[in-house]
């Protein structure tokens, strides 16, 4: 007796063929040919009395009777529609650009995407995708090398042509080598050269979680002005190829100044003098009025420093540390008695 053929799925495809339909019925064993109208299967597989997987050949578009020859006979015939391949584009992938080590979620817009089966960047498969709508796929972009990858959509009528916006470019991950400070005051306003690799693209510079306002110099240097902050907070930078190393930066409390002693003595240069107060430890300059004198840092709490030559009559100390510049204290310059 001649076989039967109930259903063929799916029932439609491409003109071009190559996609793979089930075929059920019974008394498939033993085929001989599976055709598509008159044209041979590309290829089959009889799976069981019931059941053939089949692979379409190329054919005008149009219905075509699928039947299954065997050495009992052909079979009666089901409908197969071969439709006119129209191909998925992709016009834009957002964002365009992203880590080597992979991990970005970008959105591919375009047409014809329903129905996709593989989403590709340079030929290596999405770590995953997902049809959002016949103009919209998400995937996550697996790893890749530097430079523009092609991103490519396969749908049943076949593989996404090559456009200018489907292409996603691989960023290499920026690296920090030095900074021109380390330390800065608690108010934030300090200016710091960051200097590494791949940072022109930067998006972002943070002291610890606060953001820096900047400018990026080259591929190769940043100036960033310090926010304010507390405690230590290590610098990155962010670029579309991921976030830096470290670079070490300590918040410094700006100092005090509680007590001079003496709180004067002559016009002459000489006299040593205590300064008493908070956050010395960093200082950088002692000065009466605008002279800087030569100093020793005790402890955090207390520096000696020598009093310059001056007119007699009161000047301002003060101390200035990584953490910015004290408040002033009177010292008194008095003219020595005369015979």
């Amino acid at each position: 007796m001649a076989p039967t053929v109930s259903t063929v799925s799916p029932s439609q495809g491409p003109t071009t063929g190559g996609n793979t339909v089930t075929i059920t019925g019974v008394g498939l064993t033993g085929a001989t040919a599976v055709r598509f109208g008159t044209t041979p299967a590309a290829s089959y597989t009889v799976n069981s009395s019931t059941q053939i997987t089949a692979v379409v050949p190329a054919h005008s578009a149009g219905s075509a009777a699928v039947t299954v020859v065997s050495p009992t006979g052909t079979s009666n015939s089901v409908t197969y529609t071969f439709v006119t391949a129209v191909l998925a584009t992709i016009t834009a992938v957002t964002p365009s650009n992203g880590s080597t080590s992979g991990g970005t979620t970008v959105a591919l817009t375009g047409t014809g995407l329903t129905g996709a089966t593989a989403v590709t960047f340079d030929s290596t498969p999405a770590s995953s995708f997902t049809v959002n709508s016949a103009t919209l796929i998400t995937a996550v972009t697996p790893a890749g090398k530097v430079g523009a990858a092609e991103v490519a959509v396969t749908t049943p009528s076949g593989q996404s042509a090559t456009s200018p916006g489907a292409y996603f470019f691989y960023a290499a991950p920026p690296q920090l080598h030095s900074a021109t400070a380390t330390a800065g005051p608690t108010a934030g306003g300090l200016t710091v050269t960051l200097t590494g690799s791949n940072l022109l693209n930067a998006s972002a510079v943070l002291f610890g979680l606060n953001t820096a306002i900047y400018t990026a110099v080259s591929d190769t240097q940043i100036n960033a002005t310090v926010p304010a902050g507390s405690g230590t907070a290590p610098i990155t930078v962010i670029t579309p190829g991921g976030t830096s190393n470290p670079l070490p930066f300590a918040y410094i409390p700006g100092p005090t100044l509680t007590a001079l002693v003496p709180t004067s003595g002559p016009t002459s240069s000489g006299t040593v003098i205590t300064l008493t107060g908070t956050a010395l430890a960093t200082t950088t300059a002692v000065r009466f009025a605008m002279i800087a004198v030569p100093f020793t840092v005790i402890s955090d709490t207390q520096i000696t420093a020598t009093a310059p030559s001056g007119p007699a009559g009161p000047v301002t100390v003060t101390v200035t540390t990584q953490g910015g510049t004290s408040t002033g204290l009177t010292y008194a310059r008095i003219t020595g008695p005369t015979i």
